[in-house]
């Protein structure tokens, strides 16, 4: 039916006043939800053959829809598709666009499906493959840390608690520690693709349908191993977006973690490592500078992806059962994350690839700071000194050492004899750092067997 202003709705049947321009404006989704397009249109094919199947669609009707949608699907990514703003959405485009090229059949098509189980079902097949290339990207970020690990096996660096010099590790060591990190949130978004791949189409608009619809056949057809099992919260869950937005603040604060060493260490304080020019740029006022602006800005952007998260949980906050026009805005926190974390991701695969480590400062970085103060309190306590008391006698001996511009190396065996009188010549074997690290041999530990053993599994279940 057209209203009073010859404007023709797909849902303007009891309405007798043309939309307002600025709430037509207002409430459009069309300029981002477009990007939807292959999954409605997924959506749409299967739902059609089931119609068949179930004899609401004659054979020629179905066959007139799937090649109707195809078609549309060359538009649209041939960029021949025109997009018109009055209709919306996504779902609306393509329904109308489909009636004016097939006729009545195309007017079959929304039988036994609302909007709102139409977007549900888009956004799952969105963010499954969305996590699939996240996976991926994750691998391949994983497999870059690997073949650092790798490259600069038996590098010995300080490690840092508080930003203070610790205790000596192997760089590989530490560089496993991102390597695990990304495969928590390979894990993670494992676990959410769980509950993305449940199929929503055929829950109506919240009640079901009393038409007799096989929403297993749908679910084979698009590759859902489970289907729904309640109407209402099948169209107005977002539990699974969440989950999606969560494991993608998770990967963008580890990436940004990564990001703050790169650029500490490639500053002349430390000169640890070298990021490649292609990765760097230029002061327009300075001419000696190189600064590390992708690590910089991947750390940036790590504001934005934890914004989309608390975004979408604020919408969801309030809402009482079931589908309300709010969830209309869950869709751009999520494309901003799945483009943003990807994007973040690929910079830093291909950034890997051009770090170059300084083995010699980091060595020398271990000459200073008593890093190995731990391992004579152990060798204390192996010598029956409560580990207490061995911590105190340490601190004494460091503070000794800060007195006379001393490191704990350079004591001579009487001056640590004045600590404590079970300290022997074997104390030295202890205080380097090559056997402060390799005496870390424990499953976790960064001596070099361990390490080794952790690489070695890495490198397998990479399929490196």
């Amino acid at each position: 039916m057209k209203t009073k202003a010859g404007i023709n709705k797909p849902w303007g049947g009891r309405f007798t006043e043309k939309t307002s321009p600025a709430a037509e404006s207002f409430s459009a989704s069309i300029h981002f939800d477009m990007r939807l397009y292959r999954y409605d249109i997924a959506g749409s094919k299967a739902h059609a053959k089931m119609l068949a199947r179930i004899g609401l669609l004659s054979g020629a009707e179905v066959e007139q829809i799937l090649d109707g949608l195809a078609a549309i699907e060359t538009e649209i990514e041939s960029n021949t598709f025109v997009f018109r703003p009055e209709l919306e959405d996504i779902h609306m485009n393509i329904e109308k666009a489909l009636v004016e090229k097939v006729g009545a059949a195309g007017e079959k098509l929304h039988t036994a499906r609302s909007r709102n189980d139409q977007v549900a079902l888009d956004m799952r097949l969105y963010l499954r493959d969305e996590s699939h290339h996240l996976l991926a990207l994750l691998a391949e970020l994983q497999k870059g840390f690997v073949a650092l690990a790798r490259e600069y096996f038996g590098v010995i660096m300080p490690g840092y608690t508080h930003l203070q010099r610790a205790q000596p590790v192997l760089l590989s060591h530490h560089l496993l520690a991102y390597y695990e990190m990304f495969a928590r949130d390979k894990a993670r978004l494992s676990d959410c693709l769980q509950r993305i791949n449940v199929l929503p189409l055929g829950s109506g608009a919240l009640a079901g349908t009393s038409l007799p619809i096989d929403r297993d056949f749908v679910a084979r057809e698009l590759g859902f191993p489970l289907v729904s099992a309640n109407s209402m919260d099948a169209v107005s869950d977002r539990d699974f977006m969440v989950e999606f937005l969560a494991a993608c603040g998770l990967i963008q604060i580890h990436l940004s973690r990564f990001s703050e060493e790169l650029v500490l260490w490639s500053s002349q304080e430390f000169n640890f490592v070298e990021i490649a020019d292609r990765f760097c740029t230029g002061s327009s006022i300075m001419p000696q500078k190189k600064n590390p602006d992708i690590p910089e800005l991947v750390r940036g952007k790590s504001g934005r992806v934890i914004g989309n998260l608390m975004a979408l949980l604020t919408v969801l906050k309030g809402l009482p059962m079931s589908y309300n026009r709010d969830l209309q805005e869950d869709k751009e926190p999520v494309f901003d994350s799945a483009d943003t974390v990807s994007r973040s991701l690929a910079v830093m695969v291909e950034l890997l690839s051009g770090l170059s480590f300084n083995r010699e400062i980091l060595g020398h970085a271990t000459e200073r700071g008593f890093i190995t103060a731990t391992d004579l309190a152990e060798y204390l306590v192996r010598k029956n000194i409560p580990f207490r008391q061995a911590h105190a006698i340490v601190g004494q001996a460091v503070a000794y050492c800060i007195a006379n511009k001393k490191e704990l190396t350079a004591l001579s065996l009487e001056e640590l004899r004045t600590f404590s009188e079970t300290v022997a010549e074997d104390v030295y074997e202890i205080l380097g750092v090559e056997g402060s690290v390799n005496s870390r041999a424990a499953a976790g530990g960064t001596a070099s067997t361990a390490v080794m053993q952790a690489l070695t599994k890495a490198e397998t279940d990479l399929g490196i």
